[in-house]
């Protein structure tokens, strides 16, 4: 069921590809993907290129995947290890969710975080009473982890492009790259 249900997310990503975002399996293992979300335009994430690591059990679409970021991010719901806090992928979980779905799931909490259900209370505590000084902290950690310059992750965009694509990274797991 599981492998089934991944080569037709597979495929129909691939017929609509997401705008900002992108995810393909390992080549060697289907129930392990690789995906990346840009930044979105006006948070302090903003022209940062996010790798993530998504892990499907033989159980999926029953069980959620086991995602997390593997670029560094400040933010309020996701921690140091790329732990992410979205109810989605704990009890909120649905067979009817998808690949697709999750990503955007995730580019929404960027956009929007939760600091009401934080999985870093330090920086949902700065998000409420100082909103600057966290955006100020959030963009210094894009600059230095998010982007080509900075950072290992394999991208063909500098920090002045306007909109970074990926591309394969250093493992060579090809990338569907999606330019906005």
């Amino acid at each position: 069921m599981a492998l089934k249900r991944l080569k037709r997310e597979l495929e129909d990503m691939l017929k609509e590809p997401l705008p900002h975002c992108s995810a393909m399996p390992n080549e060697e293992d289907i129930f392990q993907w690789t995906a990346s979300i840009h930044g979105p335009k006006d948070t302090p994430y903003e022209e940062g290129i996010f790798d993530l690591i998504m892990i499907f059990s033989s159980e999926y679409p029953f069980k959620p995947p086991k995602v997390s970021f593997k670029t560094r991010i400040y933010h309020p719901n996701i921690n140091t290890t790329g732990g992410i806090c979205l109810d989605i992928l704990k009890d909120a979980w649905s067979p009817a969710l998808t690949i697709s779905k999750i990503l955007l799931s995730v580019c929404s909490l960027l956009a929007d975080p939760n600091p009401d259900d934080p999985l870093v209370p330090e920086i949902a505590k700065l998000y409420h009473d100082d909103p600057e000084k966290y955006a100020s902290q959030a963009r210094e950690y894009t600059q230095r982890y998010a982007m080509k310059h900075s950072t290992p992750v394999s991208t063909t965009a500098s920090a002045s492009a306007p909109a970074p694509t990926p591309t394969p990274t250093s493992d060579s797991t090809p990338m569907i790259v999606i330019t906005p």
